[in-house]
Parts: structure tokens; sequence; C-alpha cells
């Protein structure tokens, strides 16, 4: 059985060329892309076993989300075929300073928007070490909250861990919605990923970094904390000690999943009993990320100490 399971819905992306917005392109790169499935395909990627749940149109298209997340060795053995519903789609146009990115979602009624928790094979869930959501999943109606509930107490009855990245979405709900559902889920999980927006938006955190970091420490004491920053880098609140790992010089090419990368690059390091050194792998792989085009960062292990060799992780 994986080490890690993932739930969450993945799309397809298209893409318009670098330099090409979508209202002007005659072509669009199709992309395999969804925050869960990129951490399961980053943890196989590091070998860390993993494996990704979700309820997908047995057409082409849905075929091709999940082939293309087998190949980076990811067990999808327990994905959901239905012929009911669609594929998800969004399309993205790679903005560059002062031109923002943008992006166009086109995913209601889809398949997964329609899971029943019941179809779930929750002993599978049981039998992995940690569990990754995010707060995505819950956004995308009742269904998908009832979901995410499901999962944290099945985990929780399983002895597994339980990892969520809050990865804030205004698009598909508002601050207030967020804040509604995501509050009561902080108390029953293990690890939290969040960024310094998301923290002030959706936690009400304020002041630099370290004291939203101590805040949220205090206020749920049990909980391992990363922090990423804007500007690159990322804090850990790991056993009463906070970490700090700094960022990279970047000439980015595309920072979607970029998130995903970090988180994927972190569970490396805590499935391993070291923290610290996965905020080191996650904040790396997060910057190798930015070099590719796509979701998926095409890395593995090697490449991540290649690139922090000669780093430290500061503490204090």
């Amino acid at each position: 059985m994986p080490d890690v399971v993932t739930i969450g819905e993945t799309l397809l992306r298209l893409t318009a060329p670098p330099g090409f917005g979508l209202e002007q392109t005659e072509v669009l790169r199709l992309e395999v892309a969804g925050a869960e499935s990129n951490v399961a395909i980053g943890l196989s990627r590091l070998g860390i076993s993993s494996g990704w749940i979700s309820r997908i149109v047995n057409n082409p298209l849905g075929r091709r989300i999940v082939n293309k997340i087998r190949e980076h060795g990811v067990d999808v053995s327990r994905v959901i075929w239905t012929s009911e519903g669609r594929v998800g789609l969004y399309y993205l146009e790679l903005g560059r300073s002062p031109r923002p990115y943008q992006v166009i979602y086109d995913r209601a009624g889809s398949a997964f928007s329609q899971i029943d928790p019941e179809e779930v094979d929750w002993d599978y869930v049981r039998q992995a070490r940690l569990i990754h959501l995010t707060g995505i999943t819950p956004a995308l109606g009742p269904n998908c909250h009832r979901l995410i509930c499901r999962a944290i107490e099945e985990a929780k009855s399983g002895g597994v861990k339980v990892s969520f990245d809050i990865n804030y979405r205004a698009k598909l709900w508002s601050v207030d919605s967020a804040r509604q559902v995501i509050w009561p889920i902080l108390s029953s999980i293990d690890v939290l990923f969040c960024t310094t927006r998301e923290a002030n938006q959706i936690l009400g955190l304020e002041g630099d970094p370290e004291t939203m970091l101590r805040e949220a420490a205090h206020r749920y004491p049990n909980l391992t904390i990363v922090l990423t920053l804007e500007e690159g880098g990322a804090l850990l609140w790991y056993k009463g000690q906070i970490y700090v790992q700094s960022g990279y010089p970047l000439e980015p090419i595309d920072r979607v999943g970029a998130g995903d990368a970090l988180v994927a690059g972190f569970l490396a390091g805590f499935l391993q009993e070291n923290p610290p050194q996965g905020l080191a792998y996650g904040v790396a792989y997060a910057a190798l990320k930015h070099t590719f085009i796509g979701d998926i960062a095409w890395c593995d292990l090697s490449d991540l100490e290649q690139l922090i060799k000669n780093q430290f992780t500061n503490w204090r």
C-alpha cells in the first residue's frame, strides 16, 4: 500500500504559449493539472510511494488524466470511474510582469464534484501513513465538503496522519465561506501548509511571517506548520522550534504547481522523521518547478540535493 494517499480533482490544463494571451493564441498546450495529483506525482518522483483517489469520466479525456498520473508511478487503482458528468478544464495565460497570470475555470458539473463519499475505498486510505488534502476540494460543493470531513474521520480512526494545504482559490469561493469550512478542520489535522496571504485572509493572522507562525502555533499547538513566503522560501514550526529556509534566485518560466512541489518535498522529509530536511527539499523543489512548463517538476531527489548542496536550514 502507498505511504501517502491524496484525494482531489484533476483537470485538463490548456495553456497559451509563453508570450501569447488567450485571446491571441491559435495553439493551446494540453497538460494534466491538479493540486493533489501534483503532490502524489512529486512524492513518487522523490521515491515515496503514493496513491491518488478521484472520480473521473471514463472517456478519452478522463483516461488521458489517469494515464499521465500513472506514468509517474502513482497508484491510480482506486480511481472511481463513471459515465456521468464531465472532465473539468482550466485555461491559463502565463503572464510576465507587469501582466499577471490569468486563469479561466470551466469545471462546473465535473464528475468529481458529484462524488459520494461512500464510493471511496476507505480501507485503502486507512492503510496509508498519511493522507494529503487541500482547501480546493471543499470549495467544489457540498459533496466534496462531506468527502473531506469523511477523509479526516477515516484517517483519524486508522491512526493516519493528515496533511492539509489551505490552497485558497478566490475564483471558487469567498474568504468567509472558506473560513467557515477550514477553521473546524484545523483541529483535526497534523500538518498545515499555507502562504502568508492565506494566513492573513483565511486564518486572520497579522504581522511579520514569524509573528504569524507563532500565533498559529499558539492556536493549534499540535500542528506542524509550513508557512510559505511570497518572495520565496518558507518557515517551519516543528515541536516548538522555528526553522527558516531561504528561497533561490529564479528565472521563472511557469510558477503554477510550485506550491504543490513544496508540499511534496516537505512531506518526503517529514515521512523520514526529518521535517527540517523536508523544508529544504520543499523550497528546492518549488524553485525547480518554476523552470518547467506544466504543473509537474520533472526532477528527482538527486536534483534537489544538487541544488541545496552547501545550503543549510537555519533555526532559532
